[in-house]
């Protein structure tokens, strides 16, 4: 039976072995790629673009609202990942360089934020077949502490400061899929696909923030 893109929304959150397949015939050496994942499914890998796929990351917000058109009002998506605050989609090979060329041309393509295209000659790191097991604090959720319930009174010790006076940032969080793969040959988003969804989030967008400026500064606005 084919395989419609729409059945992508219904990918899980773990590579499959015919999608570590599809991986790994990125690398100029598959078989090294497959024997790393053996001994070390929870390891993150480094592939080339260009070949099997291309990659566009977006901001996070931005890349959530693509994504979100892609699945609602498209034809889907091939894998999505998530990685350092921003959106990875797995693209055709080409899409890296044309998809900026066509965003150039659409009326909303410069509202849409940057976006980071990654193709033939870049290589991008991959999350892991299977996430490595959550720590303390992804594990369990955060319980109330009377401390930080205190911490907003006056001459309550702020317990949230380090005590060198520095300030600590809050661990990254590790690399994910969001849609895994799971089949040899997935269906990827082409530069034209991934144009219209680009266009349509930056117009939901910018019509968020008309309406928010409408609603608070309605004097901004004469006429």
């Amino acid at each position: 039976m084919s395989r419609s893109p729409q059945d992508s929304l219904h990918t899980a959150a773990f590579v499959t072995p015919a999608g570590a397949d599809w991986l790994a015939s990125a690398s100029a050496s598959p078989r090294g790629v497959q024997a790393l994942w053996a001994t070390a499914p929870t390891a993150p890998v480094t592939l080339p673009c260009g070949t099997a796929f291309d990659v566009i990351s977006m901001d996070a917000l931005f890349g959530r609202r693509v994504v979100g058109r892609l699945w609602t009002d498209g034809p889907g998506t091939g894998p999505v990942a998530a990685q350092g605050g921003r959106v990875m989609l797995f693209a055709t090979p080409g899409t890296a360089q044309r998809l900026p060329a066509l965003l150039g041309w659409e009326e909303w393509g410069a509202a849409a934020p940057p976006l980071l295209c990654y193709g033939r000659g870049d290589a991008v790191t991959v999350p892991p077949l299977f996430p490595p097991d959550p720590g303390p604090q992804e594990a369990a959720p955060l319980e109330d502490d009377p401390q930080e319930a205190d911490a907003g009174k006056p001459g309550a010790p702020d317990s949230r400061a380090p005590e060198s006076g520095t300030r600590e940032s809050a661990p990254m969080p590790s690399p994910r899929w969001l849609v895994a793969p799971d089949v040899r040959s997935p269906w990827l988003p082409g530069p034209e696909v991934l144009l219209w969804a680009c266009v349509r989030a930056a117009r939901t967008a910018g019509g968020d923030l008309v309406s928010m400026a409408v609603t608070s500064a309605p004097a901004a606005f004469p006429g």
